[in-house]
């Protein structure tokens, strides 16, 4: 599986006029019992990593679901982190920007949130549409 972000990307200054972007995006796979297969392997792969990640207290991960409402994030979080151990989790969920967070950039709540060493942190900010 291979998703060309340039697909999605927005250039700085660009104006986005969400008519022109396409809301369907081909799909990644040619069946869905392959996409079965596809994630059953990446999972378990997951999960094989976490106890070494763990016990090496070196590293951190970090994953970020970001969508709308009903955008398929939950779902989405549900099938990734079936095989993780939770106690190994750290879980953060953002609504609306409050004004402190405003103030600076995107990513500056995100930063604050970063996982322990030897965890996995997962952030689910909601884009809101009326934000």
């Amino acid at each position: 599986m291979k998703i060309n972000s340039k697909d999605f990307r927005v250039r700085p200054g660009q104006t986005v006029k969400l008519q022109e972007w396409p809301t369907l995006v081909k799909p990644f796979f040619k069946s869905h019992k392959r996409y079965q297969e596809l994630l059953e392997k990446h999972v378990a792969r997951l999960s094989k990593l976490q106890r070494p990640h763990w016990a090496t207290n070196r590293y951190a991960s970090l994953l970020i679901f970001q969508g709308m409402d009903a955008a398929g994030k939950d779902g989405a979080i549900q099938h990734v982190m079936s095989g993780v151990n939770p106690q190994g989790c750290h879980v953060f969920s953002f609504t609306q920007p409050t004004a402190d967070e405003m103030e600076h950039d995107f990513l500056w709540r995100n930063t604050r949130r970063l996982p322990e060493r030897g965890h996995i942190g997962r952030i689910t900010p909601r884009l809101m549409r009326n934000a």
